[in-house]
């Protein structure tokens, strides 16, 4: 397996594995594929990486600029991560946000937030903060990661591409 930038000609796959990614998925209301379009087209997919096994794109996985209070603080979010669901469970989901994470940190982010598992997410270093907001979420899966100064205080919003699917 590798793990690359996301390529023009990957973008078909892409749409592909998440949506089945996220077929049987109980939160789900089905509109990752259409999200990472949304971002994609505003200029706002950060980071868009994909697992491959020789042609073949197995996973993918995002991040965003997200707002504190309405400000820019070098902050992001990650998501959707996705991958083929007859390869989850064998670490594909965790090398693809593990290379992410080292980009934001070179690339001099400041930290990152998401929506998520605390089970899961807890391994890569992502705690909860009730300081961090994101409404209408359960606080007990919005965590976050921070890379370097202090743990901010407010309401994340994510880009509008969330919304708008």
């Amino acid at each position: 397996m590798m793990i690359r930038q996301e390529q023009e000609q990957d973008r078909d796959a892409i749409k592909q594995v998440t949506a089945d990614a996220f077929a049987l998925v109980e939160h789900s209301n089905q509109t990752e594929p259409a999200i990472i379009a949304a971002l994609r087209d505003a200029g706002a997919l950060t980071i868009s990486l994909v697992a491959a096994e020789g042609d073949e794109i197995i996973g993918h996985v995002a991040f965003s600029p997200v707002t504190i209070d309405g400000e820019n603080r070098k902050w992001f979010g990650l998501g959707p991560v996705s991958v083929r669901p007859d390869l989850q469970g064998r670490g594909i989901g965790g090398a693809l946000i593990r290379q992410g994470l080292e980009e934001l940190r070179a690339q001099g982010a400041a930290g990152c937030v998401l929506l998520g598992n605390p089970g899961y997410y807890r391994r890569f270093g992502f705690e909860n903060d009730p300081g961090l907001r994101y409404p209408d979420a359960p606080p007990e899966y919005f965590m976050r990661l921070t890379f370097e100064g202090s743990d901010p205080t407010g309401e994340i919003a994510y880009h509008a591409a969330f919304g708008a699917c």
